[in-house]
């Protein structure tokens, strides 16, 4: 199978599996839903949202994301999101951060633009032929101007997609030709403002301590992982079975978003847990496929930070979840609910898999028999 149509069919996969587990983690003791409520509630709805942005990324004009305007426009539309979602009265608070700005009855989050609009701005910026990274001044400087702003505002509500969008950054600048002792320089400023940003908020120091020691305060701070691994152990090898989970029932925070894995860990047990990893682990492999076979230097750029983007936010969120991370606010692509990270992620993976130059079809060319003409005839 073309990697195309690998990463397709993949991410699909990830989302029937997100829906159907975000449904079974939504339910409650006293109502469980009728089939049609379960096909017509607001889950299934941006699911199917989420696969026509499959579809449309797969289809869309390459020159248009790989356009200057868009790539530049982009940025500046994210940057003005981030400064807006701070403002009172403009962003909705969730659980103690300001991430989300509504629109009627449609709510978005900044970050989640930002995080897709700088993998596009880089890999313009970084394949102009007017630039070279390995020069600070004139080539590495602007763009490290434009990704500190960005990681900067984000930084201010949502450090976990700030760490995303910086690994994304340095993984996109190398592969463009910045040089690794320029970037090793930054790399303490860097952990400067990560410290401080954690020494500053009072919730981040004691996520801090309940990743050291998560039984110092079971009922508070350590909380969260505690039920987690409560709900990994109970589900064993095969799991309860889908929709008879306990967890979900008010003991784990956050079972539809951040900790869903823990719930595909209860009701189908390890290997389910496999079969989410094993079909991360084939997006990763497709999406690295389509970066090798592209000769386009800004679309290979922009297949790397696509694809670096999905497998180190999957990565990220599936440490929190087993507790080898400190807990942060960052979902699992396609899996966890969501209408704006579902939509953008699966519209950029459409789009990787447009980058694929694999043909649609293979014909083996055929030409006509000569005639040749009989001389004795």
């Amino acid at each position: 199978m073309p990697p195309r149509d690998l990463l397709l069919v993949t991410a699909a996969a990830l989302l029937m599996v997100g829906t159907v587990v975000v449904q079974s983690a939504g339910m409650t003791v006293t109502e469980a839903g009728t089939m049609v409520e379960l096909i017509t509630d607001r889950t299934a709805l941006l699911a199917l949202a989420a696969f026509a942005a499959l579809l449309v990324g797969r289809w869309a004009p390459a020159r248009l994301m790989n356009s200057k305007a868009v790539s530049i426009g982009l940025v500046v539309i994210a940057i003005v999101l981030l400064v807006a979602v701070l403002a009172p009265g403009v962003g909705r608070e969730v659980n103690g951060a300001r991430r989300w700005i509504d629109i009627g009855p449609i709510g978005f989050q900044p970050s989640e633009v930002a995080k897709w609009a700088l993998v596009l701005f880089l890999a313009w910026y970084a394949t102009r032929p007017s630039r070279k990274l390995g020069l600070i001044v004139s080539g590495l400087l602007p763009a490290l101007l434009v990704v500190a702003m960005v990681c900067g505002l984000t930084l201010l509500e949502d450090l976990g997609t700030a760490v995303l969008i910086a690994a994304v950054a340095t993984i996109m600048l190398l592969a463009g030709g910045a040089r690794i002792w320029h970037m090793g320089m930054l790399a303490i400023p860097a952990g400067g403002v990560i410290v401080a940003a954690i020494a500053t908020e009072g919730y981040r120091i004691q996520r801090l301590k309940a990743f050291l020691d998560p039984w110092a305060d079971p009922a508070g701070s350590g909380y969260h992982v505690i039920q987690s691994m409560k709900a990994i152990a109970r589900g064993d090898i095969g799991g309860l079975g889908l929709g008879n989970g306990v967890q979900k029932f008010g003991y784990l925070p956050e079972d539809t978003t951040d900790f869903i894995v823990a719930i595909v860990a209860e009701e189908f047990g390890a290997l389910g847990c496999i079969l989410v990893v094993a079909l991360f682990l084939t997006l990763l492999w497709a999406g690295w496929r389509i970066v090798q076979m592209q000769r386009n230097p800004q679309r290979q750029l922009l297949a790397l930070g696509i694809t670096a983007t999905v497998s180190l936010q999957a990565m990220m969120n599936l440490l929190v979840v087993t507790g080898l991370a400190p807990t942060k606010g960052i979902a699992l692509p396609l899996v966890s609910s969501g209408g704006t990270g579902w939509i953008l992620t699966a519209l950029m993976i459409g789009y990787l898999a447009s980058l694929d130059p694999t043909p649609t079809t293979s014909r083996t060319p055929t030409t006509r028999p000569q005639v040749v003409p009989d001389p004795t005839a």
